[in-house]
């Protein structure tokens, strides 16, 4: 299917963690509606499969091999956006998976690994592009998780970087009035990603191999919907940077089929 002239068409955007899961769900989407794509992933060869995928539906997409964990990377991927486009309009700062584990199970250096890439990654990219993002009237998306308002007992981790991406944030969201710069989160909730793909085999197993059913149990029991698709974030995300959506400022939008009960 070729690319037609949508929302974000000539858009120049930057979508961390890219090379699978939601973020690649969110390249995809948006390449539907026009954007051209600088794709961040530590994985290079996933990374090439996904722009591969874009062009071949006619959009364009360029590939930056990227750990977000290193203090110069973020800079130096504006830089790639830049060098390639032109220009930035938009990041999506989707990377970052944190260890699950009991608390006393984790040590410094996996708290210390879990902010350098969701958190410190985060800041460092929104502050190299802020003054491009400023000029242009851009937009920051953020994709957060569920975790950040309901922590549990193995998501320690997972649920403070959370909950400080959700406060980034808000506070970024203040300063993007003054500088006419869209902010937004989205906290998704149980989503079909390879992370989840072990939880649902071995709940498979228990149930004898039915992998619809262990996914039937795991919505039952967290008292949801349904469990997610990548798809599900990428239309949310591609409708949030849509420009009949610049209203929507500051928000943190759950998309967790009823996960969070929390008002």
């Amino acid at each position: 299917m070729a690319a037609h002239r949508g929302s974000l068409e000539e858009k120049i955007i930057i979508v961390t963690g890219g090379s699978r899961g939601i973020g690649r769900a969110i390249a995809l989407r948006i390449a539907q509606e026009g954007g051209k794509l600088v794709l961040a992933a530590r994985d290079p060869v996933n990374l090439a499969k996904v722009v591969a995928e874009i062009e071949g539906m006619g959009g364009t997409a360029i590939p930056s091999p990227t750990d977000l964990r290193l203090p110069e990377a973020p800079a130096a991927l504006v830089d790639a956006a830049l060098k390639h486009f032109g220009g930035v309009d938009i990041i999506v700062n989707n990377a970052g998976a944190t260890r699950r584990a009991e608390f006393m199970e984790l040590s410094d250096a996996d708290w210390t690994d879990g902010f350098a890439l969701k958190f410190l990654g985060a800041v460092r990219l929104t502050r190299a592009a802020w003054p491009h993002l400023k000029a242009r009237n851009g937009s920051v998306l953020n994709i957060i998780g569920a975790g950040g308002r309901t922590p549990g007992p193995e998501f320690t981790i997972g649920g403070s970087v959370n909950g400080a991406c959700l406060s980034f944030t808000k506070a970024l969201a203040d300063v993007g009035v003054r500088d006419g710069v869209q902010v937004n989160a989205i906290n998704p909730g149980w989503v079909r990603t390879d992370r989840l793909r072990a939880l649902l085999q071995s709940e498979a197993a228990r149930l004898g191999g039915d992998i619809e059913g262990a996914a039937q149990e795991i919505a039952r029991k967290a008292n949801v919907v349904r469990l997610g698709e990548p798809e599900d974030v990428a239309n949310l995300a591609a409708f949030i940077l849509s420009p009949q959506s610049r209203l929507l400022h500051g928000s943190l939008i759950d998309l967790d089929g009823g996960q969070t009960k929390t008002v």
